[in-house]
């Protein structure tokens, strides 16, 4: 990696870690980055995963005082997340690469999608606050077994997934939720790091770099991240996620 190649991976993983904390769609500004500097789609993957795990660290410590009160809902649902990302993980890693390169961009084209109908699934959630669900129940863990094993497979766009799984079987504001989010997602990319750790090809350069960045951001996108226009950052994500469609599909 060169000191301009580095200095990239960083920005990027500073605009992920905002994202993240915000949105949940890091990983389609990080992800293609590091394919843009010539790393393997695998290899991209993983040291991505593993490199935004201090930044949903930091998020979740900015969201610390709307977390307040989800211990034992959250405790129940780790379990579903972490289940789902060693299955996920462990799917990424015995399928062949070329099952890779066909699946991503099936699932970054279906992240791009929930990302651009966010303001609708926002709009959805607040109409249902009005007949809330009176708990999660088994479906809601389903669910979220279902996005950890996403998560732990790919993961751009899980936060988004589980944001309206949260928000629609769960009696909670939208702050609320996100901060849930923010646990789930940090236990999905935590298990999956810890397994690729071990298993997988991992550049420990693309790692730091991108987990110096994502602390950044983290801490930051989990300040003022509501202030951000969220429309801008809807945008940036779509069209480096049609980037990375381009570059897995034609590379």
């Amino acid at each position: 990696m060169t000191p301009w190649e580095a200095v990239a991976v960083l920005a990027a993983g500073i605009a992920a870690g905002s994202i993240n904390a915000v949105v949940g769609s890091g990983s389609l500004i990080t992800f293609p980055t590091l394919l843009a500097f010539g790393y393997p789609p695998i290899v991209a993957n993983v040291s991505n995963n593993v490199g935004l795990v201090p930044g949903g660290v930091t998020g979740v410590l900015g969201y610390r005082e709307e977390l307040k009160g989800q211990r034992g809902r959250l405790t129940r649902l780790g379990v579903a997340s972490v289940a789902g990302s060693v299955a996920g993980g462990l799917l990424l890693l015995n399928l062949p690469e070329t099952a890779f390169k066909v699946i991503v961009p099936v699932l970054i084209g279906l992240a791009l999608v929930l990302v651009v109908a966010q303001p609708w699934l926002n709009r959805r959630l607040a109409a249902r606050r009005a007949n809330p669900h009176p708990h999660g129940g088994p479906w809601l863990w389903l669910g979220v077994l279902g996005a950890g094993m996403y998560g732990g497979y790919f993961g751009a766009a899980q936060g988004v997934v589980l944001i309206g799984l949260l928000g629609t079987f769960l009696d909670e504001d939208l702050q609320r939720v996100n901060a849930a989010k923010n646990v789930l997602s940090l236990l999905v990319n935590s298990a999956a790091a810890v397994l690729f750790v071990f298993v997988a090809p991992l550049d420990w350069w693309a790692v730091l770099m991108v987990a110096l960045g994502s602390m950044i951001g983290g801490y930051l996108g989990a300040r003022v991240g509501r202030r951000l226009p969220a429309a801008v950052l809807r945008g940036v994500i779509v069209v480096v996620g049609v980037v990375a469609i381009v570059k897995l599909v034609t590379g």
